[in-house]
């Protein structure tokens, strides 16, 4: 059972949240805070697995509570539960070291998969968030994004056949236990592959890989 940390300032969303959560049967709401400084004092309390922060809360606010969640709780992973108006954290949610990024307004099945995932070790973007992230690190300039576009695809270019195809599993938010059971290979094989195809695209996490994989078109929107 995936035990999870729930952080809104609102009760009614926490209240929606940890039904989805219940109704999968996989996860458990241990703990729910009302702001990130309980967040954080909460999350190093009961040692989730999971800490699904809002962005936007009192006294600390997500991403913050994010921040320090990772510093000092390293064993438990991070989501932040964003809106479309908020675009402008994301940069700021992946230096962090966010693991996922939930749409509020979303799917429940994606809520049920990102916290999976990230629970599992993987990056977790939801296919409308991994559009509007890109959009947001790369500005509202059509040229601006496709430029990106195109750098990513060459960046990717520059992997193996396998290691591009890890990669858009990675991007697709699957951990390495589920790689290797997709691929048919060992969980030690797939780590390697993870960890070279990070190295040479010069980026720090799954999260940015992600980004890339998304960029460079290897799974859909």
């Amino acid at each position: 059972m995936i035990r999870v940390l729930l952080a809104d300032d609102e009760a009614m969303v926490r209240a929606g949240v940890r039904a989805i959560l219940d109704s999968g049967g996989e996860a458990e709401v241990v703990a729910e805070a009302g702001d990130g400084r309980e967040a954080v004092e909460l999350a190093r309390a009961h040692r989730p697995d999971v800490a699904l922060l809002d962005v936007r809360m009192p006294r600390l606010d997500g991403l913050a509570a994010a921040e320090e969640i990772v510093r000092t709780v390293p064993g438990t992973a991070v989501a932040v539960l964003t809106t479309f108006s908020e675009r402008d954290y994301v940069a700021r949610a992946l230096a962090g070291g966010a693991s996922g990024f939930l749409l509020k307004s979303g799917d429940p099945y994606e809520l049920l998969a990102g916290v999976r995932a990230v629970a599992g070790g993987a990056a977790f973007l939801s296919p409308k968030v991994a559009r509007y992230v890109i959009e947001g690190l790369g500005g509202t300039d059509g040229g601006g994004r496709l430029a990106r576009e195109a750098e990513a695809r060459a960046r990717v270019e520059a992997l193996s056949p396998r290691e591009r195809e890890v990669l858009g599993l990675v991007g697709a938010g699957l951990s390495n236990p589920e790689i290797a059971a997709r691929l048919h290979l060992v969980e030690g094989t797939v780590k390697a592959y993870v960890s070279a195809v990070l190295e040479r695209l010069g980026v720090r996490n799954r999260v940015q890989a992600a980004i890339v994989a998304y960029e460079a078109g290897l799974v859909d929107r």
